[in-house]
Order: C-alpha cells, then structure tokens, then sequence
C-alpha cells in the first residue's frame, strides 16, 4: 500500500459517486464534470459540491481564484477523422495564487485520485481560462 493511500482517503460513498460518474458518462451527448477537493482536516478527497456540470462555463465559474480542485471531466467531442470520442480526464487545476502547502496538499494526492477515479489522462490547468482550449488538448491525444 502507497503512503498516499495511507495519508488521504475516501469515504465508500465517494467511491461509489466515482465509478457511477465514470460508467456514467462513458457514452454521454454533452460535456459532464464534478470537482472535488480534499478536506484539509481529514485528508478525505470528496465532491466540492452536488453538481454535474455540463458547460465549461459554468465549471470556470466554481473554480476557486487560490485553492486547487480535481475536475473529473467526460468531454464528448468529433475528432478530425469524424470518428466520435469521449475522453475521460482529470483536471488538475492548480492556481499560481495558491498557498506551496495547498500546492503540496494535492500534489500528493493526485495519482491516488487518478487511480481511484479511474482516469487515464490528467491535464494541469493554472486558471479557468485554460478551459478555453481544452477540447484542442482533448483532441491532441485522442
């Protein structure tokens, strides 16, 4: 067992909102995103909130202007060949204006949430306006 595993956790009903999100939104018509966070008291990674988001817009908007999140996104999107993807991501986003021991906080947590989410890829953004041109990030590895 990694020392990451040891130091942060997830609740078994955390766990269960990953896999259905995941198996969710495998075959979804809209872009899909939850953030989560890690309570800085318990080291438990959890929802930020409620919400499945569906406009980069709207995931702009609840990104805080000094604390990092994790996005689980599922961005349906046309690649160039025609062929329809659904990639499934993690955003890390992680702001220039946070506190190091933030930054540090999630550093460390980030391959456990990338393994317990079940992404394949992470893409680090340091503002919300990184989510302009996500889906030409999206369609280079697709």
């Amino acid at each position: 067992m990694s020392s990451e595993s040891r130091l942060y956790t997830f609740s078994d009903e955390t766990k269960q909102k990953l896999r259905k999100f995941r198996l969710g939104t495998s075959r979804a018509s809209s872009p899909q995103a939850v953030l989560y966070q890690i309570d800085r008291k318990t080291l438990e990674i959890q929802p930020a909130d409620d919400e499945v988001y569906t406009k980069l817009e709207e995931i702009a908007d609840e990104l805080p202007d000094n604390a990092p999140r994790f996005v689980l996104l599922s961005y349906p999107l046309t690649l160039d060949s025609g062929r329809q993807s659904v990639p499934y991501v993690m955003l890390y986003y992680l702001p220039v204006t946070c506190k190091s021991e933030s930054k540090m906080l999630y550093a460390g947590a980030k391959e456990l949430m990338r393994n317990t989410a079940e992404v394949n890829r992470i893409i680090e953004i340091d503002s919300p306006e990184d989510l302009e041109d996500l889906e030409t990030k999206l369609k280079e590895h697709s």
